[in-house]
């Protein structure tokens, strides 16, 4: 990859420091989708030594590209994305990804691949990495920022995701009673 290549690349992700979120932060600032693949990244740069057996390596470079398809179409949440969101997305991603150099090209499609097919332990990782931070930050902002269908799924969301693995389960319910103690403080 040549310096003029890696800055187009750069450049491309950079939209996602603009491009806003269905979150609010605690000071009621709208979240960008940069700041919510940092923290997932760093969620799973955290646990490294929670699951030993696992690459986290490699699921921290999942965390990090996995919202690049934003880049192209924004955010969307995930109670109001639809089949053909999520054709137009992954269209536009793959067409990028496409045109990057080998080697990024192919690594990029190889983790899209893995984190999209579910089988892997690190896929499943980072999936449910994805999907806690989104809790976790709803936890954080104001109560009154959040849309009525969230009061359940904070209560519900990602339960499923997380039953693969012990830990990750007891984060869940500890992030649920953050949920309770929310809703009742603030309500």
């Amino acid at each position: 990859m040549n310096a003029k290549e890696f800055l187009d690349i750069l450049h491309t992700a950079e939209k996602l420091k603009d491009t806003p979120r269905h979150c609010t932060t605690s000071q009621r600032r709208t979240e960008s989708v940069a700041e919510h693949s940092w923290r997932v990244s760093l969620m799973a740069m955290l646990l490294k030594n929670e699951f030993p057996d696992a690459d986290m390596d490699r699921v921290v470079r999942m965390c990090l590209i996995h919202d690049l398809g934003e880049c192209f179409t924004g955010d969307i949440p995930t109670f109001v994305k639809t089949d053909a969101d999520r054709v137009t997305e992954d269209s536009l991603l793959e067409r990028w990804v496409s045109s990057l150099p080998d080697g990024i090209g192919s690594e990029f499609s190889e983790l899209y691949a893995e984190m999209n097919a579910q089988q892997t332990v690190e896929a499943k990782i980072f999936k449910a990495l994805d999907k806690l931070e989104a809790l976790i930050q709803h936890n954080e902002s104001p109560i009154d920022t959040w849309s009525e269908n969230e009061y359940e799924l904070n209560k519900t969301y990602a339960f499923d995701t997380v039953a693969f693995s012990e830990w990750l389960t007891e984060l869940r319910k500890a992030i649920l009673a953050d949920t309770l103690e929310k809703i009742e403080r603030e309500s």
